[in-house]
């Protein structure tokens, strides 16, 4: 199996919609476009910040087509793949065309908690399933159970094709753990902007980003000069993104960078129930921090 380079920044692409409701074809091509012109090195599609679960089937096809044909091969995409329902993702990693993706995300099963032997088993599972790389993505947050760093290791271990984690847990001491004792062809990266930096000075090779979809020119560049052990340069720019962080999830996800994104005009302001769009007060917020980083909205 082909190895995939995942260092430096990806970027979870959200899906735009119109007023209607409906997705916004135009806008997500842009939005590829902007991605592909400002140094992001690698594209998430659907995955959580894509609001995947409010989207129909057919809706998710031409939104895989889209994006990999307007990318074609100048960058990997990613695919998110994931759910609680171990052999429905099986079925489809056999039966679907991966046509232009690189590789797969998939989520540790949410709502069902299973055990650590059940997350392993589910893994096993998909990457015996799966023709393309494997990213497990631990977000316990969301999912209500945590992958431990024993669970992830021992995927690492046993299975070449899964070739990362995604990890989101807010648990520094877990992630330290992983990167310490990680076989040397799995590659950890960060699942949260804000703790980017200090998780690459840990050794992680970059970050699936949030932010990334409003300002992937600046987030690339952080996370390159981190990389590089430009620790300095990087945090310079990582403070100057501290306020934002916070905004970016204070109403939920992705409501932050779907308001900034509506500030500098890329796309409708407009979530699928139940989520919503931010609070008029973090509207705000989001647009004065903007404005102080003479970002025009």
């Amino acid at each position: 199996m082909p190895r995939i380079n995942l260092r430096g920044m990806g970027v979870a692409l959200i899906t735009p919609f119109k007023d209607d409701e409906s997705v916004d074809y135009d806008a997500l091509l842009r939005l590829v476009d902007y991605q592909l012109q400002n140094g992001t090195d690698y594209l998430v599609v659907l995955g959580t910040t894509a609001e995947t679960p409010t989207l129909t089937e057919d809706e998710k096809k031409q939104i895989v087509e889209l994006v990999a044909s307007r990318v074609n091969g100048r960058i990997p995409v990613i695919l998110g793949e994931g759910g609680n329902n171990t052999r429905a993702i099986v079925e489809k990693l056999k039966k679907n065309d991966y046509a232009g993706i690189d590789g797969i995300l998939s989520v540790v099963p949410y709502y069902n908690k299973p055990s650590q032997e059940g997350i392993y088993q589910h893994y096993k599972a998909i990457a015996e399933a799966s023709s393309l790389p494997v990213i497990s993505y631990n977000v316990p947050g969301r999912t209500g159970v945590n992958m431990t760093a024993d669970t992830t290791l021992r995927l690492a271990n046993d299975f070449p094709n899964i070739v990362a984690v995604k990890e989101a847990s807010g648990n520094m001491s877990q992630m330290d753990e992983i990167i310490k004792r990680k076989p040397e062809n799995f590659d950890v990266i960060s699942g949260d902007d804000g703790v980017t930096f200090p998780l690459i000075t840990l050794g992680a090779i970059g970050v699936i980003s949030v932010i990334g979809n409003a300002f992937p020119k600046e987030f690339s560049r952080m996370t390159r000069l981190a990389l590089e052990g430009d620790y300095n340069s990087a945090l310079t720019i990582h403070h100057s993104f501290n306020e934002l962080f916070n905004l970016l999830f204070v109403d939920g996800n992705p409501a932050g960078v779907k308001c900034m994104l509506n500030m500098m005009g890329y796309i409708e302001n407009k979530l699928r129930l139940p989520l919503v769009p931010t609070r008029i007060t973090t509207y705000e917020q989001i647009r004065n921090v903007l404005i102080e980083l003479n970002i025009k909205c």
